[in-house]
């Protein structure tokens, strides 16, 4: 009994996807941190508020998604060697419609919280509309963004641009050009992560019938593109300075370029035929994001 509540448990957790959780208040704290660049103050309130919008948004999100992959099947699973359904999930779907209808109704609460409050200006009431619809429509029919192919860039315009966009207007109440300079290289590493990450389940996919970005593309014009789009986003950061960024927060983000060309000369490894290594090619995606937007929160809050 205690080992299935583990398992149980750590299913859920898995679910819940903390390690999007986490990059999801990064990117809301690098949003706020471009006030604390600029010398305006903070509101504290508005933003655990805020940041408690953002993270039912993406639990309500996965949990959706959860639940309407666990539909079930007319035909029986095939078994694993073990004699256990290959596919088997120890929670029921039900449990994460629950998930979903509490974590929504939450955020409904945050937001009318934030209303009452009147920090809601039509530009946060944009950011946050357009946040909740690609969270609702990205695992929930017709839509059902997450396996249409675009799901990817869906993701990575709600985590890089919407939520630091978000942060920033809850507290201004308007949005500043200066803003790309900071989320478009995190929008392009963002995308070259998931490309790269889902190359290792490129054919499996296509076997289970589902539709991503990398099979929508194509593998080879996917990992050109994965190569593009990193060369982008440091060639973004490189010329930041020309449009008036201070180049205090421009060399710490230029650091993470050896990781990104250790990326591609991965991806272009593979491409040449290669043995791929999985497992380094992800952990190095997850580093040249993960350093960049580390290294862009820590230069915002303290420089």
């Amino acid at each position: 009994m205690q080992k299935n509540i583990r398992k149980v448990l750590g299913e859920f957790i898995r679910t819940s996807q903390p390690l999007a959780l986490l990059a999801g208040a990064l990117l809301y704290a690098c949003g706020v941190g471009v006030l604390v660049y600029l010398g305006e103050s903070v509101d504290w309130t508005v933003y655990w508020f805020g940041q408690a919008v953002v993270t039912l948004l993406q639990l309500s999100s996965v949990y959706l998604k959860a639940y309407y992959d666990l539909v079930p099947e007319s035909s029986p699973r095939s078994a694993t060697d073990n004699g256990r359904m290959e596919d088997w999930k120890p929670i029921s779907r039900n449990v994460y419609l629950l998930a979903a209808v509490t974590t929504l109704t939450m955020g409904a609460m945050t937001t009318f919280v934030l209303y009452s409050r009147g920090v809601l200006q039509p530009a946060s009431l944009l950011f946050l509309g357009i946040s909740w619809l690609f969270a609702f429509f990205y695992g929930v029919p017709p839509l059902r963004l997450v396996y249409s192919g675009y799901g990817e860039l869906i993701s990575a315009i709600f985590l890089t641009t919407l939520v630091p966009g978000f942060g920033y207007v809850l507290q201004r109440g308007e949005l500043i050009p200066i803003m790309g300079l900071f989320n478009f290289p995190l929008l392009a590493l963002f995308l070259a992560l998931t490309l790269a990450t889902s190359l290792e389940t490129y054919f499996s996919e296509i076997k289970a019938g589902r539709q991503n970005m990398m099979i929508r593309l194509g593998w080879q014009r996917g990992m050109n593109l994965h190569n593009f789009l990193i060369g982008l986003a440091f060639l973004l950061v490189g010329i930041s300075p020309l449009a008036g960024l201070a180049w205090s927060l421009t060399w710490p983000r230029l650091l993470v370029l050896p990781v990104g060309i250790f990326q591609i000369w991965q991806m272009w490894q593979i491409g040449n035929g290669a043995k791929p290594n999985w497992r380094l090619l992800r952990l190095t995606a997850a580093a040249s994001f993960g350093l960049l937007l580390y290294l862009q929160f820590f230069s915002l809050w303290t420089g």
